[in-house]
């Protein structure tokens, strides 16, 4: 997306969840009354609100106003560096380290506990024992399919 000289991005904050529906409505409106908004756009991890390109905040406004779920318009511009943090996508390895809680979210033990034994960050992939299981039993899962449930503090001494 790059944007040209006068054109700005703006913010609207939305009911979470609500982003995509919201989007579509002032879509709809945006072709109806032939506003000047170039582009609409939802990021999945900038959750609770909407972008929208355009030359001045009063057309953001008066498309996304008297709609249910929007909760308000930020009137202050955005610039592109400042949403580069939401663009890039977060590997799902970061964050997991060993002896953590884990639970599988994916495949055939979802729903199961483990503690993880080792990270290997180049594959993306977990080694974790199941908590459930009677005795050790060590699985391998893609970093993917995994949600941390307890961090586990690292001592010093």
């Amino acid at each position: 997306m790059s944007l040209r000289t006068g054109e700005f991005l703006y913010l609207v904050r939305t009911t979470v969840g609500q982003e995509r529906n919201v989007m579509f409505i002032a879509e709809g409106r945006i072709e109806r009354e032939g506003l000047p908004i170039r582009s609409l756009v939802c990021i999945e991890t900038l959750r609770g609100y909407v972008l929208a390109e355009a030359d001045a905040p009063h057309y953001v406004e008066k498309a996304f106003s008297n709609i249910k779920h929007v909760k308000g318009v930020s009137l202050r511009k955005i610039s592109l560096s400042d949403l580069e943090v939401f663009l890039v996508p977060k590997p799902a390895i970061e964050g997991i380290e060993v002896d953590d809680i884990v639970e599988i979210t994916g495949g055939p033990f979802r729903g199961m506990k483990g503690r993880i034994v080792r990270v290997d960050k180049s594959k993306e992939e977990v080694t974790l024992e199941l908590l459930e299981a009677p005795y050790a039993l060590p699985i391998t899962v893609h970093a993917d399919y995994v949600r941390v449930s307890e961090k586990t503090s690292r001592r010093a001494g």
